[in-house]
């Protein structure tokens, strides 16, 4: 299988309101490299074909040039092979941890030495969202892992758009006995599932294809976790907090902090009564509400 590139560079003091516009009309398909020392940055795009992604810079182009975003010059475009496309993340994914938990590249799993009493989860992202190296992965991480703690792994979890399967393979490996994640994206779920087998997990977590009406519908969560864009936070919250169970947890990330406060009066507003909080890891938040008992 060959996939298509597109690669634009931009000016480098652009780079960081660039990365948060992507974000912002989420387009998944498209990433930022940047070259600190050259003072060189690119948007660098991924299509399965030359027509998407011309597509998809006609598309992109326009919405940079009614942002006021100049590139510096036409995308060079190029066919990619096995080898460039599928390996082309492990450069943005490094092991990190939070309290006894660990979340290492698959790669580096002949090197990796695990501390005594703590525990490891095995990933391979592939092109799938979800390692832990991005803010908003990690703030969903550390939300869960205090949830185990202070309530303990006896819930039920669901996991909204699950990625690479991170946080619910993470729930299954802190012990919780129902642990149920949905992704859109079929190639979301296969990834999940491959993930889930080579941590041992793949009966542990029940991955299945559907969007936050259908994954969510008949479905109630002592924690539901939704790492996913603002905008369709706000525009799915009735689903999202008609699926926490009373005394549960909603946690949600995806957030720009410039976004927070809309986001945080939109959900506040539609359940009264409910326990607000939220966190900030550099450009990005997350934001929490406990349903009352």
């Amino acid at each position: 299988m060959s996939l298509f590139e597109m690669k634009a560079e931009v000016p480098a003091a652009e780079s960081e309101r660039m990365e948060l516009l992507l974000q912002e009309w989420g387009r998944m398909e498209w990433s930022l490299l940047e070259d600190v020392i050259g003072r060189q940055a690119w948007v660098v795009g991924i299509f399965p074909n030359r027509e998407a992604g011309e597509q998809g810079w006609a598309e992109l182009r326009a919405e940079l040039t009614a942002a006021g975003v100049a590139t510096n010059g036409a995308p060079v475009e190029r066919e990619l092979a096995d080898e460039d496309w599928k390996d082309s993340y492990k450069a943005h994914f490094k092991a990190w941890k939070f309290g006894l938990h660990n979340w290492v590249p698959l790669w580096e799993r002949d090197t990796f030495k695990l501390p005594e009493g703590e525990q490891v989860l095995w990933l391979d992202p592939g092109m799938a969202f979800g390692t832990g190296n991005h803010e908003t992965t990690r703030l969903c991480c550390e939300r869960l892992v205090k949830f185990a703690e202070e309530k303990g792994a006896g819930g039920r979890v669901v996991d909204a758009g699950c990625g690479s399967g991170i946080l619910a393979l993470s729930a299954a490996k802190l012990g919780f006995g129902r642990v149920e994640a949905f992704d859109n994206d079929p190639v979301a779920i296969e990834v999940s599932q491959e993930n889930g087998a080579l941590n041992g997990l793949d009966d542990r977590v029940d991955f299945h294809a559907g969007d936050l009406v259908t994954g969510l519908a008949g479905r109630e969560a002592d924690l539901v976790l939704a790492n996913i864009q603002a905008d369709v936070l706000i525009r799915f919250a009735c689903e999202l907090l008609r699926a926490v169970t009373p005394g549960g947890l909603l946690v949600m990330s995806g957030i720009l902090t410039a976004e927070l406060p809309r986001v945080r009066e939109t959900f506040a507003g539609m359940a009264p009564g409910w326990e607000v909080d939220s966190r900030t890891l550099g450009e990005w938040s997350d934001l929490t509400l406990r349903r009352p008992d």
